[in-house]
């Protein structure tokens, strides 16, 4: 017999195995998950909502309350379009072109100091010696604070009465009763100084990372070639540097055009109107004179000087970089 029965069931007999039979596994469909491009609209959108919310809209609805004879303080008067007339009353007002003035001020020395210390400051604290981090630290505390605590401990330090700045220029045997903050002459410079002290460890900082990229390398073939310590740094050094302080001065010129806080506690544009620069006079016509639709034509004119400023600076970067 070829097969057994067990169980009232024939079975194979030994040696023959039976036959086998397919088994239909239950197919299960594996949920696919969210595309790549559906990910990354989730992360960039509340983003770009945020964008156009609070930098976008603000600016489209600027431009267009620049062309209408709009007051803040009057909401429910008569919107007139007016086109073109602020901008013309603008470019046509003397107060102004001063403003400006004292803001190239600003900016031209501001910048030149910080540029130049910063970057003495970045070369010695390059070089490795004892308590480098401690000191890097301590130049570092200036931009720290805020702007609006800066001017106001700077105004107390100029103080005529009980300032320390006046004990120290009679200590030195200067006049007494010096008013660095009332003189007409020196409060501009007033204000470069208290920003340069404040913003030269922000520009050090930048120089000091991009000194610190320089390969090593490059020292070392000089030295084979024995260059002077005068060609290391104008073949080597400055070369390599260049877009850092390129970049520094992009940050601190957008920065400072558009000064404000420091400015507004230490003088308040005064005395007279020497260190008015362009941001307190839109804060004026904006939120004291109430001219909205004026104020928001020149801020759209300060708008387009410092992106003109910018992209100038920045093709000047690329330029360097591709050197």
């Amino acid at each position: 017999m070829s097969t057994l029965e067990i169980g009232g069931r024939a079975a194979p007999a030994a040696g023959h195995m039976a036959p086998a039979v397919p088994q239909r596994h239950a197919t299960r469909r594996v949920p696919r998950g969210l595309s790549d491009r559906t990910l990354a609209w989730l992360f960039v959108g509340p983003t770009l909502l945020l964008l156009l919310a609070f930098n976008i809209f603000p600016l489209l609805w600027t431009i267009a309350l620049s062309f209408t004879n709009y007051r803040a303080n009057r909401p429910n008067a008569e919107l007139v379009w007016v086109g073109a007339s602020n901008y013309a009353r603008v470019l046509a007002d003397e107060d102004v072109w001063a403003n400006m003035q004292a803001t190239a001020h600003f900016l031209l020395w501001s910048i030149t100091l910080e540029l130049l210390l910063g970057f003495g400051l970045a070369l010695l604290l390059n070089k490795r010696f004892k308590g480098h981090s401690f000191f890097s630290t301590v130049i570092l505390l200036p931009m720290m604070l805020a702007p609006a605590v800066v001017g106001t401990f700077w105004k107390y330090f100029f103080e005529p009465q009980y300032g320390i700045f006046n004990h120290l220029v009679g200590f030195l045997g200067g006049p007494s009763g010096f008013t660095m903050l009332g003189d007409t002459r020196l409060s501009p410079w007033a204000i470069v100084l208290v920003d340069t002290w404040m913003w030269t460890p922000y520009v050090m900082l930048l120089l000091l990372a991009g000194l610190r990229s320089i390969p090593p390398y490059l020292y070392e073939a000089a030295e084979i070639d024995r260059a002077s310590e005068w060609t290391k740094f104008w073949r080597i050094t400055l070369p390599m540097v260049m877009p850092f302080i390129v970049l520094a001065l992009l940050f601190r010129l957008i920065e400072n055009f558009k000064m404000f806080d420091l400015v507004d506690q230490l003088t308040n544009g005064g005395p007279g109107s020497v260190t008015e620069l362009a941001s307190i006079h839109l804060k004026r016509e904006a939120f004291e004179k109430w001219r909205t639709g004026y104020a928001s034509a020149l801020a759209i004119i300060l708008f387009v000087a410092i992106y003109g400023l910018s992209l100038v600076t920045v093709r000047y970067l690329d330029r360097v970089k591709q050197r």
